[in-house]
């Protein structure tokens, strides 16, 4: 039998759009975030492309490239000076978001540890 992929671990649609919508809600009103979220020009936007690239990603449709084209991650960011602290910050928010959004332990860190190094690719500032 087939292992269902991240996408349907995850609850499908729904729970792809309860992660982006719990993380944006974190971003909203985490102190620590407050950078992070000055960034953003349009949360509603942003939200909604994180759902897309997040359905996709997780082996669920791919809406993001659908719509966009390639994700491009590093060149769709590279407006934004995203550094460790940037990268951390949106890493606090995806823990937070995971931890209210995941029941199932070991695959909420399965996906924290992927998204971590999805977030550490996307940094285009070199730091010493």
């Amino acid at each position: 039998m087939n292992q269902p992929t991240p996408y349907e671990k995850i609850g499908g649609e729904a729970g792809v759009r309860a992660l982006t919508r719990r993380f944006y809600g974190v971003m909203r009103e985490l102190p620590a975030a407050r950078e992070l979220l000055a960034i953003h020009r349009d949360l509603d936007d942003s939200e909604q492309k994180l759902f897309e690239f997040l359905s996709g990603w997780l082996g669920g449709p791919q809406l993001f490239i659908e719509r966009h084209g390639h994700p491009r991650l590093r060149m769709r960011h590279m407006m934004v000076a995203v550094d460790n602290r940037m990268r951390d910050q949106w890493m606090l928010c995806m823990r937070h978001a995971l931890d209210q959004t995941v029941e199932d332990a070991a695959f909420r860190e399965e996906l924290y540890q992927a998204l971590w190094r999805v977030a550490d690719h996307i940094r285009n500032v070199d730091e010493a």
